[in-house]
């Protein structure tokens, strides 16, 4: 591991969650992003860059003023990207969320290429594809705010298989959460509180199918700091002021 001059600062990784409401909401009680956190606690930083109601066209602006090439410490163990909820919207009904599906594909896949350009290689990305739509559930919460049912689970079916495609295409991981949470035609709806967002059971399923993926890559990094047990006693700074690889 590496301090900063004068062993003043100590070098603590981070993974990066970088998506739409999905991500956004993860820090809430119960939360996806917040069970990540407390599983790595210690070990490293998670950083939450969700950003509710965005789509990929709008995220790939972002992206680089979020992460930018630094040292090969600065650069995050792990990286999620979680798109699709909204750029699946259906044009007619939604047209400001919208975006084609061919242009979606090609959002992500400039994503990858960015993060790669700063030293995120493939290995560390997780690309997760957009959960199913509880129809009946999103079309009251659409009637509630004046407007029509504007997205279509099948549709959201097309998105999630290009993000499957494109975690193939550029050597990524992913999680099909589409799939996932339909599979042996389970009923999928308890995993979403509104038909669009996690619910509780939806974040709890995330987490369980992400955890895995993050795993890996952080597995090697060490607790930081010693336990306090093993500080030494007469002399803690012997303990204290070391790498922190413990």
């Amino acid at each position: 591991m590496a301090l900063c001059e004068a062993a003043s600062c100590l070098y603590w990784p981070r993974v990066l969650l970088f998506g739409d409401s999905i991500t956004q909401f993860s820090f809430q009680q119960g939360g996806w992003g917040a069970s990540l956190a407390d599983k790595l606690v210690r070990k490293c930083d998670v950083l939450n860059r969700g950003f509710s109601g965005y789509n990929t066209r709008w995220a790939k602006i972002i992206l680089p003023r979020l992460i930018k090439k630094g040292t090969g410490l600065d650069s995050p163990v792990a990286v999620t990207i979680f798109f699709g909820a909204n750029d699946s919207a259906l044009k007619d009904e939604n047209p400001k969320q919208h975006v084609p599906l061919d242009e979606y594909v090609a959002n992500l896949k400039s994503m990858v290429r960015y993060l790669k350009s700063v030293d995120v290689p493939e290995h560390r990305i997780v690309l997760i594809s957009p959960p199913p739509l509880c129809e009946a559930a999103w079309e009251q919460e659409c009637l509630a705010q004046g407007c029509k049912l504007n997205r279509l689970n099948l549709v959201v079916g097309e998105y999630a298989g290009a993000c499957l495609q494109v975690a193939r295409d550029c050597g990524t991981d992913v999680l099909d959460l589409w799939t996932l949470m339909q599979k042996d035609g389970q009923d999928f709806s308890s995993f979403l509180s509104d038909g669009l967002h996690l619910s509780p059971e939806g974040n709890e399923f995330l987490f369980s199918h992400l955890w895995p993926l993050i795993e890996k890559k952080v597995s090697s990094l060490p607790l930081l700091l010693p336990y306090w047990r093993d500080v030494a006693e007469a002399k803690p700074e012997l303990s204290l002021l070391g790498d922190g690889d413990h």
